[in-house]
């Protein structure tokens, strides 16, 4: 696996995958913290395509990303994460929202937990997903970093066509 990092108004992101397709976004600090195994092997290369397209995102100047992505996801977590980039730019759903987008309204928990697996927040963007009751809930790179990510959606929202 390879990786590198990219700097962002949140701090330094790991990226890593192969050189076909993205596998992780990771954050330098929260409870999902992220550092390369000893094993990954150190190169940017195959990750110019994403570092262009996180800081244009980070910009203000982009809304979806256009990357080969894999997050070694299948089954039900595959459904979640595709129900998660379904999650318009510059809005939010609650867990509940995602668990009857995905024909399984009782799995509101289910989905929670596949959110909080997501290898690729920001990419896939989990960070739209609060409570019900329209409180932040948890987020690998802490709620202040949510917080940043809907509030940097909020201003740039209908600003723009997607890149």
């Amino acid at each position: 696996m390879y990786y590198t990092f990219v700097s962002s108004p949140l701090g330094q992101l790991l990226l890593a995958g192969s050189d076909t397709a993205l596998e992780v976004v990771g954050f330098a600090s929260g409870s999902k913290a992220r550092s390369p195994n000893g094993d990954w092997e150190r190169n940017d290369e195959p990750f110019r395509k994403a570092a262009e397209q996180l800081g244009e995102y980070f910009d203000g100047k982009r809304r979806d990303f256009d990357l080969s992505v894999d997050p070694g996801a299948n089954g039900f977590q595959a459904d979640v994460l595709d129900a998660l980039r379904r999650i318009p730019y510059g809005e939010t759903r609650s867990y509940g929202d995602v668990a009857r987008n995905i024909g399984r309204p009782k799995a509101v928990r289910a989905v929670g937990a596949a959110n909080g697996r997501n290898p690729l927040p920001i990419v896939i963007p989990c960070h739209r997903v609060i409570g019900h009751d329209g409180d932040l809930t948890g987020f690998g790179g802490g709620l202040a970093a949510k917080r940043y990510l809907l509030d940097l959606e909020r201003r740039y929202s209908g600003m723009f066509e997607p890149a």
